[in-house]
């Protein structure tokens, strides 16, 4: 790259070259021993990947457990806090398959929880509204009118 300054007319240069310091040859044993290595970091990123799913699997079946309180049956808590404690002790580990095996046993837990608990909420909102004598009736304050339309294309006429 050079410079010239045109009211003085004086230039300076300077020459950049890669100084990465490696020859021809340890680049090909360095890509040489990444092609040994590639499987072993398959697996390793593959038990990353069950970890943080875990971990994710983890705080949303404790975030739900939290949010749904009391409306949680003791035996189904008791259960699912036992899976989490065997699913974060396996998470330590490096066991992917004991991992995404306890992972989807939680799964499991945690969609039969979510099934018990919108059953139990569909039986108390039958409850509410056998109570209540069926649909609700539009408040009598409000002017509902039922209405016919019809588009008229003006390009056709």
């Amino acid at each position: 790259v050079s410079a010239k300054d045109k009211a003085t007319g004086k230039e300076q240069s300077i020459q950049i070259t890669a100084s990465s310091g490696l020859s021809d040859e340890e680049i090909q044993n360095l890509v040489r021993d990444a092609e040994q290595h590639a499987e072993e970091d398959k697996k390793r990123r593959a038990l990353v990947e069950s970890r943080n799913n875990a971990d994710s699997l983890v705080y949303s079946t404790q975030k739900s457990m939290k949010e749904l309180g009391e409306k949680v049956d003791a035996d189904t808590k008791q259960k699912i806090e036992e899976i989490v404690g065997r699913l974060k002790k396996a998470m330590e580990g490096d066991d992917k398959d004991e991992i995404d095996r306890v992972s989807e046993e939680l799964q499991q837990a945690s969609h039969k929880l979510a099934e018990t608990i919108y059953q139990q909420a569909s039986q108390e909102g039958a409850q509410q509204g056998g109570e209540q004598g069926g649909a609700e009736a539009p408040p009598e304050d409000e002017d509902v009118v039922d209405a016919d339309y019809e588009e008229v294309d003006e390009k056709k006429k």
